[in-house]
């Protein structure tokens, strides 16, 4: 039962960082420390996301899942909790950039506007 509670609290981690990764720029604008925890996750997201390879949280889990007796499944994190709802049968390699791409431009959007209101202060000073 144990083996099976880590494995469910690491999905839940799991999914919370995949959250992080997207929209983590945007917590920024309420804390400026999420910007040195953001960035490398960003960028290991981007990582992930563009060399095709498997989080190490994924591996962890199935291995959990099997220390509890249960099935564990083929393929990556995003391929069995999230595909059905996120990706559509038909994604490949060149989909797989395109959503790397709007993840960096939903964070180039967040980062923008965070330093948007510094500009306007350097202009007014004389």
């Amino acid at each position: 039962m144990a083996w099976r509670i880590l494995a469910d609290l690491l999905v839940v981690c799991h999914l919370a960082f995949a959250g992080f990764v997207v929209f983590g720029g945007f917590l920024a604008w309420r804390w400026r420390w999420a910007i040195l925890a953001h960035l490398p996750a960003l960028a290991w997201g981007f990582w992930i996301e563009t060399s095709g390879r498997i989080c190490p949280l994924t591996p962890l889990e199935i291995h959990l899942r099997h220390l509890a007796g249960q099935a564990g499944y083929q393929g990556d994190f995003l391929n069995h909790y999230v595909v059905a709802v996120l990706y559509p049968p038909w994604l490949t390699r060149p989909d797989q950039w395109a959503l790397a791409a709007l993840l960096l431009a939903i964070n180039l959007v967040a980062y923008g506007a965070l330093l948007r209101p510094h500009r306007r202060r350097r202009r007014r000073v004389p």
